[in-house]
């Protein structure tokens, strides 16, 4: 597989993180993991991921912090932030491109990070204004 279908997958519950990388090699994308914050941001240092996937709740620092922090490293890493809530206050969301939240499938999973790594491609060598633009996504959108 190239590096545009490598997904990074943040969590820190290892029940959870064995799930879904299990369901997303099985949809085809090769998947590294990593346990916290501090071992995502070493991970990013030294490969090209198409995605990031980041759990909502992890110890070391918040999703929104380490979404601020992959976005100084990789500014155009698509990132989908993931939790059990429906909603979240909009200051949890300014560095990410879509939430996935309770009441979403893994079908709705699959499709955000589709637009997203589409949206990525056809976005390379564009200008950096337009590179930076965030996808309105959200789950259950059709």
């Amino acid at each position: 597989m190239n590096d545009r279908s490598v997904v990074l997958l943040v969590n820190d519950n290892p029940r959870p993180q064995r799930l879904l990388t299990s369901i997303l090699e099985d949809r085809g994308f090769e998947v590294k993991t990593a346990d916290g914050a501090l071992e995502a941001l070493e991970l990013i240092r030294g490969n090209s991921f198409a995605l990031a996937l980041l759990d909502y709740q992890m110890p070391e620092m918040t999703s929104a912090q380490l979404a601020q922090e992959i976005r100084v490293m990789d500014p155009a890493l698509p990132i989908i932030l993931l939790s059990g809530l429906t909603f979240l206050p909009a200051g949890e969301l300014i560095y990410v491109d879509a939430h996935i939240g309770h009441g979403s499938t893994i079908e709705d999973l699959m499709e955000m990070m589709r637009a997203l790594m589409e949206r990525e491609s056809t976005l390379i060598g564009a200008p950096e204004s337009v590179r930076n633009k965030a996808a309105t996504v959200s789950p259950g959108a059709r």
